[in-house]
């Protein structure tokens, strides 16, 4: 009996590593905790994914200054296009229009407002932007290029003597001439408004058109000169077209 309970020692050893990996198990060795650690987590993949609500307000706001921008660079190209294709006719329609606007509005001031609209008046402005200034403009601004074709000072200045002392004169003297003969007045009576009012015309022109014809040969190419040129001419022409109103010389 006492021999059954007597083991052998390398068994013993072994029951007592047994015992202590029971109560200390092994540790895993550092290189290999760290990659274990270092594993990517796939878990933020199951998310579900955020949800942004674009407000109506915005998304309407957006699409209709988007669909401004594009009719208007739509207009732009049109235009050009158009310069391009029909040069003349176009530069004299858009004198014509520049010229009605500027008329009604030469009118809308000095009127009472009881009074109507002169449009036969309107209709002369139209008729002189179409037919004489539009073509008149296209021809002089080609020409002044091709006799000047540097945009630098000293050109751009030649440009604008040559401006207001051929230019500027030669249409003030047709328009007020052929406005006043299509509103039935003689020679002489026409010699005398010319006597009258080139003068102080051409003085107010020289206080105005050198600094917008300094912008226009410096800046602006040829094949746009008549558009910026007609722009300036607005407000130039709500003052001419008074002038042009006015009463026979006496």
């Amino acid at each position: 009996m006492s021999s059954a309970f007597l083991m052998n020692p390398a068994m013993i050893q072994r029951q007592l590593m047994l015992v202590n990996r029971v109560i200390h198990p092994i540790k895993t060795p550092s290189f290999l905790s760290n990659k274990i650690h270092s594993r990517p987590s796939f878990h933020f993949l199951m998310r579900k994914p955020r949800q942004y609500v674009i407000s109506s307000s915005f998304s309407s706001s957006s699409s209709s200054s988007t669909a401004t921008s594009i009719s208007k660079v739509g207009f732009v190209s049109w235009y050009l296009g158009m310069i391009k294709s029909w040069p003349i006719l176009t530069k004299s329609v858009t004198s014509s229009l520049i010229y009605i606007a500027a008329d009604l509005s030469s009118q809308t001031i000095v009127r009472e407002s009881s009074e109507p609209f002169d449009f036969v008046r309107t209709s002369r402005m139209a008729g002189y932007g179409i037919v004489i200034l539009g073509p008149s403009l296209h021809f002089w601004f080609n020409f002044v290029s091709k006799l000047f074709p540097r945009r630098d000072l000293f050109s751009t200045l030649k440009k604008m003597v040559m401006g207001q002392t051929l230019y500027g004169p030669a249409m003030t003297v047709i328009f007020f001439s052929l406005n006043a003969r299509l509103q039935g007045e003689t020679g002489s009576e026409i010699a005398a408004r010319l006597k009258r009012d080139l003068l102080p015309t051409m003085l107010s022109g020289i206080m105005y058109w050198p600094i917008c014809d300094f912008i226009t040969f410096r800046f602006i190419p040829v094949h746009l000169q008549p558009l910026v040129s007609n722009s300036f001419s607005y407000l130039w022409t709500v003052y001419i077209t008074y002038m042009a109103s006015l009463e026979k010389a006496t």
